[in-house]
Parts: structure tokens; C-alpha cells; sequence
């Protein structure tokens, strides 16, 4: 989180492009896993370095989701107040996102003053303008707990005849996706008691989406197209507005959440699919007192946000139907980059039965963080569903880290720093005549087209493709050490030899630059190794794209070096194995495990 903190709080400056990006809020009642890093934070933060590598007014704005039954739920299980859970799994979370070297301008929670305060004025607004209605709605009550049952504390099985999942919450079917009224539920149970809770009347606050459809239609139909938004979150939309849209319930029988400003429902509080979108609001409002200017300023701000697909809805119908409802000047989103889901070893990561990889193991195993960030991000799951596959990381990190990216910057730099008359000292060589060095210029020519294309991918958020993208120039750098001999060249043909290694050199400082969205820390020790300070541009107002195609003078002659070190290291068949056992089963199977282990080694004591 290198950005939270370090300098004033940033703010649109006309003329340049403010680009305000967002990830999905992770939901505070557990600890991450892999699946929710890529499908929305680590996406997000990829985009977000390139937009500030491109010179860019970005920022980044993310927090913990914290109101709603789920923490209650939580709470409950652990007994303890809402916000000690909030407290406890925001520290969590952040402390995560560190380790991932997620770059937020501002990650906060949504448990703030702030977030009632913009909420409340929302709501007010919808109000006056007669967006809202009032409606009686019938509940599941536990007469047990003596208390309407929210959403997640019902379970049941799924209505739909082509799903049945016998364990579908009673706001959404985690299996189908399909959202759901918890009174559709076959055998509903309550999930606190376990009891069949009964039905009975409540009175509600609903937003009219009805008569919001003909300006959420023509939002939609513009922006999809003009914002390039991912066919996923498309299709999505179009059956939500194909089943035809109702009006939506906005308040909940709970005690933690934003409290309804209204008389008779004062005792109720936000139902969190209307509260928490306004979280990003809320929480660029506690990073900057004057956030209207990027929220309330369509004309010079674009908003991207990131999702998995499960979110989309609430961000392409629910959200921008309260934004429109208001009247006023909001800054609507422009493109939305959702992904699929991303399983583990064939079954799907799952945070409520603790299956898979998650967030706070990852640091404790020896793997580096880049390593995660590449093969999370190579296998980003933007069309389809992908797996997370060990033996698949593996030969990933041996293949394209390690034999093609690390092998080619590690022979480039290790030659460079070899005493003369083995090498050059550590000093990078003069190299005249480059220009008309024929197998430098065929590099320098297939170096810009991949550059064009990396751009091309970037600006559209087809992250894997650009990642993808970056490593092909690895692959060229490679290619052309081998076909120009480099190690021949230096005694015979020293002139030679020093365009080659010069033109490598630059190559290796434009692979940094454009693999720093990507894995930020492999490109920090690069440009360490280079003995070069730690900030990446490739700007359009400096030249700096231009200055690619011509790999030989990206860096100065005479410029010294630091110390080569090997940038990756090799994964064995071994440590893979053991890995496997170590995440095998789901989390409570693993303090099983580790329970036993303990024991044993009590009694071996």
C-alpha cells in the first residue's frame, strides 16, 4: 500500500487524463483467498500502475465491506460485537494487501461516520426525488432467536429446477448465482438454530428501478460500447434487463449497518447491496475532503472498476440506477473488467468451507510475492473459468521466470559487470552505429510492434494479454543474444559486441518498466541492479515510448552499473508435494492436522 500516506491527496487536473479506479470491497468476515486477490484487487492494482507508468492522474481507491449480516453472522459464531470482528479482519486484509504490494491510494472500511453521512444524503435524495416507495414484504421470522432473519442467516435449497443446490443463501444461490428472496427457498432453516423459521409481514423501503429504466438503458447501451466493457459483465446485464426490472428492497431488521434517516423505519438499517457501492464514495471522501471533484465531475474523471462476476449487477444496474436516481452529476462508471472464477486444483476456492489457498498462508510459504502476482495474473481468469494448479506454477516460474525473463536479464547485467578484458566493468559501452546494425534494427522494429500492442492491450484492461505481451519481448531479447553471439562477438568484433550488449542493457530497463504493473518488486530489484532510482515511466509527454524503439540509447553510456544477483530461484518436485499436503481439505482440516501434529510432538517431548 505504497501510496497511502506519502504525499497531499490528489485531485483531477484539467487537461490530463483522471482516471478514479476501484476494486470490488473485500468483505470483512474472512480472510482473502486467491480467487477474491485476482478477481478484483491485484486486477485493479495492475491497472492502476500502468495508468500512473503512463503519466497518468490515477487513483485507487478500495476498503473492507464491513456492514451487514454476514459480520453479524460472524459475530454471533465468535461471540463478540460487529466492529471487534471489523477491527480484527480489516487488520487481516490490509495486512494482505501489503504483502501483495497492492498499490491503494486509499483503503478504508465502511464502517465510518463518512459513510453514513453520504448514504443518508443518497437516500435523501432518491426520496425527494420519488424513487422510493414503501411496501409490506413478508420475512422469515425465527420464533427461537425472536427476530426477522436476514438474508445470510437463512439457508435452503436453491428454487431453480436446474440447480437445487441444498445450500443457497437466502440473498444468493453461491452455486447458480442467481439472486434470490430468501422466501423462495425450498426447506428454508435458520442458520443460527438450525429451526424452520415461519413467514410474517414487515414494512420496507424499496428503490423503483421500473422508473429509472429508460435513463439506465441508455447509460448502459452508450457506455458498454464507448467503455469496452468485458463481454462477461455484458451478458450479465442484458439478462437482468431482459427478465425485466422490479423494484428492489433497500432496507434491512438488523442493528449493523447505516440507520435509515426516516421516522418510521429509524430501527432498520441499508441493505448492504445499496450500501456498500457507495463505500467507494465514502471512503475517497476519507481520503480527500474535496472527493465531489472526482465523483461529481464526468466530464474530466473515468471510473473503472474491477469485479468478479458475481458483483456485476450491483455495479451495472444497481448502483448507477441510485447515481441516476439522485439528479445529480455523478461520475458513472466507464468500462468494468470482470473475471470468472478461479478454482483450486479442480474444486472451486471457497472462503465459507475453507477450501484453497488463502491470503495469509501464501506469505508463509518461500515463495516470492512476484511469483504469486505472475502466476495469478497468467492465469487470470478473464473469459472462462481457470484453475490454480501447483505442478502448473511450477512450470511457469521454471519456464517463464526463471529460463526465459531472469536468464536473459541475468546474462545481460553478469556480462556487463565482468572486469575487463572479460567483460565491461560494470560500465554500460558506447554503441555506434546501432541504427544500421541489421539484426539491432530487426529487433528495435518487432521490440516497437510488441510495444504498440502491450499499449493497445492496456488501454482495453486485457491484462493477461499484456502481461503475455511483455514476456514476448523477453523471448526476442533471448532470441537475439543467442543469434548475435554476444560472448563470440567481444573477441572479435568489439565494436559489435558493444551495440549488442548496450541494446540488451536497454531492453532490460524496458522490460522493468513495462513487467513493473505486473510483479513491481522484481522490476524495484532490477532497477537496483542497474543502480538506477526506483520510478518507472513510459509517458507519452516525455518520449519515453519513443525512445523503446531505439533500445540502444534508453540508457547512458558510461553509466555504472550495481550487482547482478539471480532474480529467481528454481521450485523442486519436493516443495510442490508439500505444498499440496499442507493445503489439502479445507482450513478447519488443516488446524486439524495441525492439531494432531502438535500433539504428537507434545507426547514425543
Amino acid at each position: 500500500m505504497e501510496n497511502e500516506g506519502t504525499s497531499a491527496p490528489k485531485l483531477p487536473i484539467t487537461g490530463k487524463r483522471n482516471i478514479l479506479i476501484t476494486s470490488a470491497l473485500p468483505y470483512v468476515n474472512n480472510v482473502p483467498h486467491l480467487g477474491n486477490i485476482i478477481g478484483c484487487v491485484l486486477s485493479a492494482d495492475v491497472y492502476a500502475r500502468y495508468c500512473r507508468l503512463r503519466g497518468y492522474n490515477a487513483i485507487y481507491i478500495c476498503g473492507t465491506d464491513e456492514y451487514g449480516t454476514a459480520t453479524e453472522t460472524k459475530a454471533l459464531e465468535q461471540n463478540c460485537s460487529p466492529k471487534e470482528i471489523c477491527d480484527k479482519y480489516h487488520a487481516i486484509h490490509k495486512e494482505v494487501y501489503e504483502w501483495f504490494d497492492i498499490s491503494f491510494d486509499k483503503f478504508g472500511r465502511t464502517s465510518t461516520p463518512e459513510q453514513t453521512q453520504v448514504c443518508q444524503a443518497i437516500f435523501n435524495k432518491l426520496f425527494d426525488n420519488n424513487f422510493l416507495s414503501e411496501n409490506t414484504m413478508q420475512q422469515l421470522y425465527c420464533d427461537t432467536c425472536k427476530k426477522f432473519l436476514a438474508d445470510r442467516l437463512i439457508e435452503g435449497s436453491c428454487p431453480f429446477k436446474e440447480c437445487n443446490y441444498d445450500s443457497a443463501r437466502g440473498d444468493q444461490c453461491e452455486k447458480c448465482g442467481k439472486l434470490l428472496n430468501p422466501t423462495e427457498l425450498k426447506v428454508p432453516r435458520c442458520k443460527v438454530c438450525q429451526t424452520t423459521p415461519r413467514i410474517r409481514d414487515t414494512d420496507h423501503l424499496f428503490i423503483e428501478l421500473p422508473l429509472l429504466k429508460d435513463k439506465l438503458e441508455a447509460y448502459i447501451n452508450e457506455t458498454s460500447v464507448t467503455g469496452s466493457w468485458s463481454q462477461n459483465a455484458i451478458q450479465t446485464t442484458k439478462a437482468w434487463l431482459n427478465e425485466g426490472l422490479r423494484q428492489r428492497c433497500i432496507t434491512r431488521d438488523l442493528k449493523w449497518g447505516v440507520p435509515v434517516p426516516h421516522e418510521k423505519y429509524k430501527e432498520k438499517v441499508f441493505y448492504v447491496w445499496f450500501d456498500a457501492p457507495i463505500g467507494y464514495v465514502s471512503i475517497t471522501s476519507c481520503y480527500t475532503s474535496e472527493w465531489e471533484k472526482w465523483w461529481k465531475n464526468p466530464e474530466n474523471v473515468e471510473l473503472y472498476q474491477f469485479m468478479g462476476k458475481d458483483n456485476v449487477p450491483f455495479h451495472t444496474v444497481m448502483f448507477p440506477s441510485t447515481q441516476l436516481g439522485t439528479g445529480e452529476n455523478w461520475t458513472l462508471m466507464k468500462t468494468i473488467s470482470v473475471t470468472e472464477y478461479l478454482n483450486y486444483e479442480t474444486k472451486k476456492f471457497s472462503k465459507s468451507k475453507g477450501v484453497g489457498v488463502f491470503g495469509d498462508d501464501v506469505k508463509n510459504t518461500n515463495i516470492p510475492v512476484e511469483v504469486w502476482r505472475y502466476y495469478l495474473l497468467t492465469n487470470r481468469p478473464e473469459v472462462s473459468d481457470t484453475q490454480f494448479l501447483w505442478d502448473d506454477l511450477r512450470a511457469k516460474l521454471t519456464g517463464e521466470l526463471l529460463h526465459n525473463l531472469g536468464n536473459f536479464v541475468n546474462r545481460v547485467l553478469t556480462f556487463i559487470a565482468k572486469p575487463e578484458p572479460a567483460g565491461y566493468g560494470s560500465v554500460i559501452p558506447d554503441a555506434p552505429g546501432a541504427e544500421s546494425h541489421p539484426l539491432t534494427q530487426s529487433l528495435a522494429e518487432d521490440v516497437g510492434k510488441f510495444l504498440k500492442q502491450y499499449v493497445e492491450a492496456m488501454e482495453k484492461v486485457k491484462l493477461k494479454q499484456g502481461l503475455k505481451i511483455a514476456m514476448s519481448i523477453s523471448n526476442e531479447g533471448n532470441a537475439y543474444l543467442q543469434e548475435t553471439k554476444f560472448w563470440k562477438l567481444y573477441k572479435e568484433n568489439k565494436p559489435s559486441c558493444a551495440i549488442v550488449i548496450r541494446t540488451a542493457a536497454g531492453l532490460v530497463h524496458l522490460l522493468a518498466q513495462l513487467l513493473e504493473p505486473f510483479m513491481p518488486s522484481f522490476s524495484r530489484e532490477v532497477f537496483k541492479q542497474l543502480n538506477l532510482p526506483l520510478q518507472f515511466s513510459l509517458s507519452d509527454e516525455r518520449g519515453e515510448l519513443t525512445l523503446a524503439s531505439t533500445p540502444w540509447e534508453i540508457l547512458p553510456r558510461n553509466h555504472k552499473i550495481g550487482t547482478p544477483q539471480p532474480l529467481f530461484k528454481e521450485l523442486t518436485e519436493e516443495e510442490v508435494q508439500q505444498y499440496k499436503e499442507k493445503f489439502e481439505g479445507s482450513q478447519a482440516d488443516r488446524r486439524g492436522r495441525n492439531a494432531e501434529d502438535a500433539n504428537m510432538a507434545a507426547c514425543q517431548l
